[in-house]
């Protein structure tokens, strides 16, 4: 079953539960999918988004709650935290599960071994074999500062 088809799944069921914070968490990954169909049409590209790309979109949601809580939360909006924080919970339901830090490591060791990198110059293609592999489960951030750090 594809990403989009659980996503369907979930908001109906959510519908039929009554589940207003859970509906509203759907109807605005679904949102922010047709967002990126229209922005493809408009580009001339293919007006489908793959499971890749949704669970990208999912991704920079998460970021984004994450840094609306924390504000909300320095704030001492509370409320407002929870309900972002409580989005993140729907929101994650639906990612790949995250890599812990030996996972992570391992991950990089073999993208190293597997691109030949030698010099920090190769830090991209090390980027890019570990991106295609393991969108969605892993920080890319704190994982450029890792490779980053193995080379400098």
């Amino acid at each position: 079953m594809s990403l989009r088809d659980r996503l369907q799944l979930a908001l109906k069921d959510a519908m039929k539960a009554k589940d207003a914070a859970r509906l509203s968490t759907l109807r605005l990954i679904n949102a922010a999918i047709k967002d990126r169909e229209i922005a493809a049409r408009g580009d001339g590209g293919e007006a489908m988004v793959s499971d890749a790309d949704i669970t990208g979109i999912m991704g920079k949601m998460v970021k984004q709650r994450q840094e609306s809580a924390r504000a909300y939360e320095e704030g001492g909006r509370l409320e407002l935290a929870e309900k972002e924080l409580a989005e993140i919970v729907v929101i994650q339901d639906f990612l790949p599960r995250q890599m812990s830090e030996a996972e992570v490591a391992a991950a990089v060791d073999a993208a190293v071994t597997e691109t030949g990198a030698t010099s920090i110059r190769d830090v991209g293609k090390v980027m890019g074999v570990l991106k295609g592999k393991y969108a969605g489960q892993m920080d890319f951030g704190a994982v450029g500062a890792l490779v980053k750090a193995r080379f400098g």
